[in-house]
């Protein structure tokens, strides 16, 4: 059975598919020695296939595993900074991997981890109705009822956030421990809107993401999900 070019390269987990795409745009992708001109092309999975002359590796199963971020690590391969990465930061032994998703850097919790490009995508879809949940520190003075005025979605410099739902754990002070829960998590979505509040961000921590959790995870740890349990949570999504 053929499949797309690009879908065939993220499964290998070289890449994401757009990632793929674009490399293929950039005719850096050959098939049997042949420059590949279009991401539409199918292949059936025994040819020789090649990025920049390097042979694509071997398909493997997919393997997914749980991850809790430090502060401090960007989640990226590679940073024009220097700055250390999460991939730099990952026990010896791990496969090449790719997050789903982001952690931006001075944020932390849950981050998970798979050798799938495919499956990244699929489990960032917002089609996927999976809620992403964070404890987060604010300080300044809070305001219940603007909070729960996030329920409707609001509006920040031109940007359309849907509806996020936030509990007040504890105050204590200007300072205040919050539970909030999205579903779309766009670049600094939490930060943005709490700020517009006239809140500011102390600590963010990521601690679930869809049927995911943190759990007792400490900070630097990863764990792979059984390949069990990834049946049970993911059903078709690993097809």
């Amino acid at each position: 059975m053929s499949e797309r070019i690009a879908k065939f390269i993220a499964r290998s987990g070289v890449c994401s598919r757009r990632e793929a795409e674009e490399l293929i745009k950039q005719q850096r992708v050959s098939v049997n020695g042949v420059v590949v001109e279009t991401p539409a092309f199918n292949v059936e999975g025994t040819e020789k296939i090649k990025i920049d002359g390097e042979k694509l590796p071997e398909t493997e199963k997919t393997r997914v595993w749980i991850y809790h971020k430090p502060a401090g690590l960007v989640t990226s391969h590679k940073d024009e900074k220097g700055r250390q990465t999460v991939f730099d930061n990952l026990p010896a032994g791990m496969p090449r991997v790719i997050s789903v998703g982001r952690l931006d850097l001075n944020s932390e919790g849950l981050l998970i981890l798979t050798n799938s490009g495919e499956l990244s995508c699929k489990l960032e879809l917002p089609s996927n109705g999976w809620s992403r949940r964070y404890k987060v520190k604010v300080h300044g003075k809070v305001d219940k009822a603007k909070l729960e005025g996030l329920e409707k979605g609001c509006e920040i410099d031109g940007v359309v956030y849907g509806a996020i739902k936030v509990v007040v754990d504890s105050e204590q002070g200007t300072n205040a421990w919050l539970t909030v829960t999205l579903q779309e998590g766009k670049n600094r979505e939490i930060r943005k809107v709490m700020k517009s509040l006239g809140l500011e961000v102390a600590r963010l921590i990521r601690v679930s993401y869809g049927p995911f959790q943190l759990g007792s995870l400490k900070k630097g740890e990863v764990r792979e999900v059984p390949q069990k349990v990834l049946k049970e949570q993911l059903g078709g999504k690993l097809d």
